[in-house]
């Protein structure tokens, strides 16, 4: 049963200045847990919440090449080898990782046996967050050095994508993790300095600084060239979109004048019939004369289409990874749609929901098209090390993707409620309060898609959200999502 953090000892200790220590023989996951929600509150109470993502990574790295570096000193003990001979530890290492992998509880066992431990400090010193991550196996000075190496390597990494596509060496714990690790305190503002490991008596201490005074999460102006330039380089929409969306403008123009532009272009004419004839309008009849669709769907629904459209033509489904994107995005858009409809009444955001759900993640679909290698690199690696992706999404492109995507979608002249569904669609507590109720909708429904596709729990999702469309419990959490899939399945198959 996981042990249960006790919130009131752990804010007297961050008020307080006292170093909250944690200690464990075998790091179990809900050790690592645990940690983590302290650090949570540590957090909290300095102000500095949104830090939780990168900060509990660098923590998690730490703890882990902590047990790896106890389970090394039983591994070759057992294995008659010493770890300070050159000859020695190459050979332990050949087999190290696949044999302490494929018997962990044995090689456990043998640490908790030997009094080997990891110990974790939180220490609130003023402004300033101290954490250190200490075992008593005492690191050798071909370790330290390897460490320092990786530590000097990352420096000359700008990006996550620079630092996964630069081959290392996996033989070892403090590889890959401890690059990502000061690439984490870089997107905050520290520096490498920031971060430092050595031997001090008979322990190995790693140890961590923030000054809340001089964190910041990285300035979103630093975009990786390459996207720039795709954006640069995407082409303007269509003619006859922009020349619709000029007669919409127009208050002299007839319908009749616009339902004739729409006829000109087979696809468009195919496209906003099948948008009228779905579910979201509940005609009493198929409607098949694009006059009459035009009336039904009305002026700003036939704008918000055309953005649609126009995006999807020019972005297109290029890959397997776009096509998935694109099939989410038709799933959030009619889940925000209907909780406009249904759950918040809101009438007059709905074709703004609806087209904002569709175009929520264009950032994403832009970067899958311009990294399509990177996409799944980041998928396997935060799935491996069990971190949310936007943080590393963040990272690899200097940006994070529904910031990509509001770029792109002001260079398109969107309108601003469009654009700031597709801006805030991770943070809805920053989005401007004219278009709130807008990125709320879109949000929710983004957010139930991942409820239904990767066990997403309420704790995960924003409480003003959930407190603005009265979301108070799991179960009805769980509930709107199973009834919005249903009517989903339903549509699919009868607009399939």
């Amino acid at each position: 049963m996981a042990k249960k953090v006790d919130v009131g000892k752990v804010l007297q200790a961050a008020r307080s200045s006292i170093p909250l220590t944690v200690k464990s023989y075998t790091l179990p996951h809900e050790t690592e847990m645990y940690l983590e929600e302290i650090l949570g509150h540590f957090l909290r109470e300095m102000g500095q919440e949104k830090l939780k993502d990168p900060l509990a990574y660098c923590l998690r790295e730490l703890a882990v090449n902590a047990k790896k570096a106890n389970t090394k000193r039983v591994f070759f003990e057992e294995k008659q080898l010493n770890i300070d001979d050159p000859n020695d530890y190459q050979q332990g290492m050949q087999n190290f990782k696949q044999e302490t992998l494929d018997n962990i509880n044995h090689f456990l066992e043998l640490q908790k046996n030997a009094g080997l431990f990891v110990k974790v400090i939180f220490h609130a010193k003023g402004r300033d967050l101290h954490l250190y991550v200490v075992n008593n196996a005492l690191m050798t000075r071909k370790e330290q050095i390897r460490i320092y190496d990786r530590i000097a390597r990352s420096r000359a990494f700008s990006s996550l994508e620079e630092a996964l596509t630069t081959v290392l060496d996996d033989s070892e714990g403090a590889g890959l993790g401890i690059v990502i690790l000061v690439l984490m305190l870089k997107k905050i503002g520290l520096d490498e300095d920031a971060f430092d490991i050595d031997v001090d008596g008979n322990e190995t201490i790693a140890k961590v600084v923030i000054p809340m005074s001089k964190v910041r999460l990285e300035s979103l102006e630093l975009i990786s060239e390459q996207i720039v330039q795709e954006i640069d380089s995407l082409p303007r929409f269509p003619d006859n979109i922009v020349n619709l969306q000029k007669m919409i403008s127009d208050p002299d123009t007839e319908i009749t004048q616009i339902a004739r532009q729409i006829s000109t272009d087979p696809s468009l004419t195919a496209d906003l019939l099948k948008v009228v004839n779905s579910a979201a309008f509940m005609l009493p009849k198929k409607v098949d004369n694009i006059v009459e669709a035009v009336k039904l769907v009305g002026m700003r629904g036939l704008r918000n289409l055309l953005y649609s459209y126009g995006t999807q033509k020019i972005l297109g489904a290029e890959t397997a990874e776009t096509k998935k994107l694109w099939e989410h995005s038709y799933r959030t858009a009619f889940y925000a749609y209907n909780l406009a409809k249904n759950l918040s009444r809101k009438k007059e955001i709905l074709d703004d929901v609806y087209v904002g759900g569709i175009l929520h993640d264009m950032g994403k679909i832009i970067f899958s098209s311009v990294h399509p290698d990177l996409m799944s690199k980041i998928n396997s690696f935060c799935h491996e090390k069990a971190i949310p992706s936007e943080i590393f999404e963040d990272l690899a492109a200097g940006l994070n993707h529904s910031e990509i995507g509001a770029m792109i979608a002001e260079n398109w002249n969107f309108p601003e409620a469009l654009v700031d569904a597709i801006k805030y669609h991770h943070t809805p507590h920053s989005a401007p309060q004219p278009y709130r109720d807008v990125v709320y909708t879109v949000y929710l429904a983004n957010a139930l898609c991942h409820v239904r596709d990767a066990g997403l729990g309420i704790e995960q999702i924003d409480p003003q959200v959930l407190s603005s469309f009265k979301i108070s419990s799991e179960e009805q959490l769980k509930t709107i999502e199973s009834r919005l899939d249903a009517a989903f399945a339903k549509e699919s198959i009868s607009h399939g």
